[in-house]
């Protein structure tokens, strides 16, 4: 930095400091006005950050807002000495501290979330903050920033001027394209971004119908007060030892089937168990798995009977029982081919993505795979979820999804949020991994006919159930 620019760094700094130290001594004041914007915030955080999670806020003006995620450990940094003290005095069980946000040295890390809220436009140097943040980062640290829009200029100025909200000094007025350049320079990936808040004021009926239920709806997301991004770092190369991997098989008259899935499951990372969770047959599968298990010695394999009901209560069962670090579900019926884990695998490690999702719906599928009414209805809910989720699933019921164990029970500790409402478990899954910010790809897979056995799908109860499933997604995720 010359001499100029930093000395013009610093005055814009010491006008900005000046500015929130008076904002702070009359906090209540503007509290009073913008609680409900401030509400809705916290809300919106609680949502998608579970408790108990390693939480740095920059920028945290009083802590509010941090305090509300209830985290394991919170740290809020804020360049107000003003707020830092208020912070201290009204959330004295978190560690408050004052720095600037382009300076960072001091803070150790690593954090499992950092926020930015409502701070970037106010930043001399976003690039700069964004690298610094860097440095705070393990490879799942999510980065959630929400920041002002544009459209929004004209009734914030004069909202200030009236006392309505904080006044504010001439801003950077980020779009989301500009946030996500910024990231990319700072080696962070966007995963995905959305518009929040349509009535800032805490306003009765109006309030709710408008922030949880028209902000998300064409064309009135686009008069969002507030830009909301997800952001995770970008992948760097591993260097520990391949992971152990577990592929859970869940089968019910499946019989046929088990021989050739432990003669073709591959071999993957530091080896691979094959966990079978039998799911009340009335043939004799679980007799064939402790057959043909005898017979392969050499494979890793557990045997397990299912007590409860449903294919999502027998891939949780195998997750539980799981050895491995990667978890697999692979179909017993061999729609899709073992022989396609190794790309499932490369792909989790690559650190491409989080949760790697089959799809059957992109290539060719073998005559008889998939009915024609089942084929549209796949279709349809593809949509849909991608809409509810807001990243991109092609394929919902497609049985082939991998993960990290660490992730999973994530998931599984907030699996309290959505309920055990999913015979499935795909959507057990996907709400899971988006609802904690995981980064979801589709894997485009060739869809084999069926060569034993029939199918446990029922077209029209299964349809009937999938469609309510929409409806309770909507409510608690998209409409939340």
């Amino acid at each position: 930095m010359t001499e100029n620019s930093a000395a013009a760094f610093l005055q814009y700094q010491q006008i900005r400091r000046s500015h929130w130290d008076d904002i702070a001594e009359n906090i209540k004041k503007y509290s009073t006005w913008s609680k409900g914007y401030y509400k809705r915030l916290a809300d919106i955080y609680r949502f998608w950050i579970p408790q108990g999670r390693r939480i740095l806020e920059i920028g945290c003006g009083g802590g509010n807002l941090l305090a509300a995620l209830v985290p394991s450990s919170g740290v809020g940094v804020d360049f107000s000495a003003r707020m830092i003290e208020i912070a201290q005095t009204t959330h004295p069980q978190h560690e408050w501290i004052e720095a600037d946000a382009h300076d960072l040295r001091t803070l150790k890390g690593p954090f499992d979330v950092i926020i930015l809220s409502d701070l970037i436009d106010d930043l001399w140097d976003v690039q700069k903050v964004f690298e610094e943040i860097r440095r705070l980062c393990h490879s799942r640290t999510r980065l959630m920033i929400n920041a002002y829009s544009r459209v929004w200029e004209l009734p914030l100025l004069v909202a200030g001027r009236i006392g309505a909200a904080k006044p504010r000094l001439e801003q950077n007025w980020l779009t989301v394209e500009d946030v996500t350049g910024l990231l990319g320079l700072a080696d962070f990936e966007v995963i995905r971004a959305w518009q929040e808040v349509l009535w800032p004021f805490n306003t009765p009926l109006l309030a709710p119908l408008c922030n949880r239920f028209l902000v998300k709806l064409w064309p009135f997301k686009y008069f969002g007060l507030t830009n909301f991004i997800l952001a995770r770092p970008k992948p760097v190369e591993k260097t520990e030892g391949p992971p152990l991997v577990s592929v859970i098989v869940p089968a019910r008259n499946e019989s046929g089937n088990i021989r050739r899935i432990l003669k073709e499951t591959p071999q993957m990372g530091a080896g691979t168990e094959i966990v079978f969770v039998e799911g009340h047959s009335s043939d004799d599968t679980y007799e064939t798995m402790q057959r043909e298990t005898a017979a392969h010695p050499k494979r890793r394999v557990q045997i397990h009977r299912q007590t409860g009901i449903g294919k999502g209560d027998a891939v949780r069962l195998g997750f539980a029982a799981a050895s491995g670090d990667v978890l697999m579900i692979l179909d017993a019926d061999l729609t899709v081919s073992p022989a396609d884990l190794p790309r499932f695998y490369n792909a989790l490690l690559s650190g491409k993505a989080d949760f790697i999702n089959g799809v059957r719906l992109v290539y060719p599928m073998e005559d008889q795979a998939m009915r024609f009414f089942n084929f549209l209805g796949n279709k349809f809910f593809s949509l849909s979820f991608s809409w509810l989720l807001g990243q991109s699933v092609k394929d919902t019921l497609c049985g082939t999804k991998v993960l990290w164990k660490d992730d999973y029970e994530l998931i599984a500790r907030n699996r309290h949020v959505f309920g055990n409402f999913d015979p499935f478990g795909d959507f057990d899954l996907l709400f899971g991994a988006a609802r904690i910010g995981m980064k979801i790809i589709d894997m485009p897979v060739r869809y084999r006919a069926r060569t034993y056995g029939e199918t446990n799908i029922s077209r029209w109860r299964h349809g009937w159930l999938l469609l309510r499933m929409v409806a309770f997604a909507a409510r608690r995720i998209k409409f939340t």
